[in-house]
């Protein structure tokens, strides 16, 4: 298992990126005496995002995705997002939504034995990378078919209490909640397409303030008929303890 840090020009970014990539493909069996799975196997993918304030080094340094992914021969895609949310700004080359979901997957698979199925492709984040999985999965349900959001930061998109920067994605709070960029829009989107549905992992502790808005996308996803797995924890607030916790079980809960 390989730990590798590339830097790539994005040109969604315009400008070197940096991204960790977990490949098992460097697995060697002293027994036979030779590599396991050797270059014609294609792996298959986690794309896993961080939260607000982090960076591509944070699953790594703060969980055991490592050993996890070792154990079950998954490659994992952790890219930095900034404070970007994953979705397109307003300003050049600021375009994070395709960075995320076209080209990532793009250049990742020409650079590295990577599966290019759908079933064997999958997104996941926590916290501005849960909203940012969830709403990339959705937007890009042709990509990824399952999809993860841990304490998902989706907060913004409850009418009921907008927290108030979303003058820095739209010219309107109404744009907010009318268009793709809000979850429970993008997923009404892909039923009116009838496009593919990603299977869904929701969770998020009761002692997060995220708690009430992921149970309300829970339900609707649910009423609306989406293929959903929820888990919660009942002392866990929004924390790396819960959060790594959780990532085994996302694992385990991939295909």
């Amino acid at each position: 298992m390989a730990i590798i840090q590339i830097n790539y020009m994005s040109q969604a970014l315009g400008r070197t990126v940096p991204v960790n990539v977990i490949l098992p493909a460097d697995r060697y069996d002293f027994d036979t005496d030779r590599y396991l799975n050797p270059g014609e196997k294609k792996y298959k993918t986690l794309f896993l995002l961080h939260g607000l304030l982090g960076s591509y080094i944070d699953w790594i340094s703060e969980t055991r995705i490592h050993k996890w992914a070792m154990e079950r021969d998954l490659a994992v895609i952790m890219p930095s997002g900034d404070n970007s949310f994953y979705i397109k700004g307003k300003m050049p080359f600021d375009d994070y939504e395709t960075f995320i979901g076209k080209e990532l997957p793009m250049m990742m698979r020409r650079m590295f034995p990577l599966s290019e199925k759908r079933e064997d492709t999958y997104i996941a984040g926590l916290s501005m990378g849960g909203y940012g999985a969830l709403r990339t999965g959705m937007v890009y349900s042709d990509t990824f078919s399952h999809v993860a959001g841990l304490s998902s930061a989706i907060h913004m998109f409850d009418e009921e209490h907008p927290i108030g920067f979303e003058h820095d994605w739209c010219d309107s709070a109404e744009q907010v909640f009318k268009t793709d960029i809000n979850p429970w829009i993008a997923f009404d989107s892909i039923k009116e397409k009838g496009q593919k549905e990603p299977r869904f992992y929701l969770s998020c502790g009761r002692e997060d303030d995220l708690f009430p808005v992921n149970v309300k996308l829970r339900d609707y996803l649910i009423k609306k008929g989406a293929d959903v797995t929820w888990d919660e924890d009942e002392k866990a607030g929004h924390e790396w303890d819960f959060w790594d916790a959780q990532i085994e079980k996302v694992l385990d809960w991939l295909p």
